[in-house]
């Protein structure tokens, strides 16, 4: 039986990290997580790249752009919404992950899912590089993982 793995060196893959500005402070750490994910893995400034639009609403058109473009291996999409007292919340989080996963399944790119959905800032900063980890560091490697799986697949 032979299985198929994506490995996580990077060797020659280019990289885009396309994240939001709302909420600066909280998507700047999943940022941070995800650029130290990808140098771990072999990855240096020049095979790297970010783009940032407003919101998380606006992720998936950017997205959809930068895998088009066909410079890229992998894009790591990476916001944070946070809960408020109306419905906003739901129809952004839900269009912002329908457009994510067309962008995806559209380009046949892997896109790297780190949209922060919370209740709370606290819920947001545990998932930011505290108690729950990095998802920023997480989608980064989500991402490396099925660039290198989907290589194995094509060949």
């Amino acid at each position: 039986m032979r299985i198929f793995e994506g490995k996580l060196t990077i060797r020659d893959e280019r990289f885009c990290i396309v994240a939001a500005r709302f909420n600066d402070a909280l998507v700047q750490r999943l940022i941070d997580g995800a650029l130290d994910c990808l140098r771990r893995h072999g990855a240096d400034d020049s095979q790297l790249h970010l783009v940032r639009v407003p919101g998380a609403f606006e992720l998936p058109l950017a997205v959809q752009r930068v895998a088009a473009s066909r410079q890229y291996d992998g894009i790591v999409a990476l916001g944070v919404v946070i809960r408020g007292a109306t419905p906003h919340f739901d129809h952004v989080c839900a269009q912002a992950a329908a457009g994510l996963q067309r962008a995806s399944l559209d380009s046949g790119l892997p896109v790297g899912f780190g949209l922060l959905t919370c209740d709370s800032i606290e819920q947001v900063i545990e998932r930011a590089g505290t108690k729950a980890g990095n998802k920023g560091a997480d989608a980064a490697l989500s991402t490396i993982e099925m660039v290198k799986l989907l290589r194995q697949l094509d060949a």
